[in-house]
């Protein structure tokens, strides 16, 4: 086996070991406790392996340009699937329709403020910038690394105790990963991902995205 191929398994099984292996350990070990402390280190300790890494494109971190280009697309997408959710919430769980900003509209403003910083950009670092600087010789450039990317992403969200966090993550982490690859620019996929997050917790359905918010009995269900 040569040494491209070699290396190949080594990321493979890196891949695996730190996306799905680390989760399960944590929801193990600290499910229920605050997972941004971990997000910020693990963000930090990316931020860092980036800006030691000479092949990686310190564009793709902003490149404004995309977003600009991609605003319309990303608002009739956003607007469609805010419109699906809303009508979803109202129909199924009624009682929780705009449940945050109508029981605590200063807790809402709230994650509507920190949310994007101390959240989105942490993860775009992880599952798009790192994840595709990182484990493109195994996955390829294209709809593998979308794939890997979504299912990391998505798998990633069992910590707060429902399989539908991890299934509407997932899709999400699709969408991402597609602005992602076409783009090349974090700013564009953090700006997405924050409009999604921002629709989950106003429309009632932010129950499935915080930690504590289900219980423990409630995984998988």
């Amino acid at each position: 086996m040569n040494l491209r191929r070699w290396r190949r398994v080594y990321l493979g099984a890196e891949y695996a070991l730190l996306f799905f292996g680390g989760t399960t350990a944590y929801n193990a070990l600290l499910r229920g406790r605050p997972p941004i402390p971990a997000l910020l280190a693990l963000g930090s300790a990316v931020t860092l392996y980036l800006r030691r890494s000479k092949d990686f494109d310190r564009e793709s971190l902003w490149r404004a340009s995309a977003l600009r280009d991609e605003a319309r697309p990303m608002a009739l997408s956003a607007g469609a699937n805010a419109l699906a959710l809303t009508s979803a919430v109202a129909l199924l769980r009624r009682g929780d329709l705009f449940d945050l900003p109508r029981r605590n509209p200063l807790l809402w403003l709230a994650v509507m403020v920190a949310y994007p910083a101390l959240s989105v950009y942490p993860q775009e670092l992880i599952f798009r910038s790192f994840l595709f600087h990182r484990y493109t010789p195994v996955f390829g450039a294209g709809p593998g690394l979308v794939a890997a990317s979504a299912a990391a992403f998505g798998y990633v969200h069992i910590i707060f105790g429902s399989w539908f966090s991890v299934a509407a993550s997932g899709i999400g982490g699709w969408i991402f990963a597609t602005r992602y690859l076409r783009t090349r620019s974090l700013l564009t996929t953090s700006v997405e991902h924050s409009v999604y997050g921002i629709v989950v917790f106003s429309v009632g359905l932010g129950r499935y995205f915080y930690h504590g918010a289900v219980p423990a009995r409630a995984a998988g269900g």
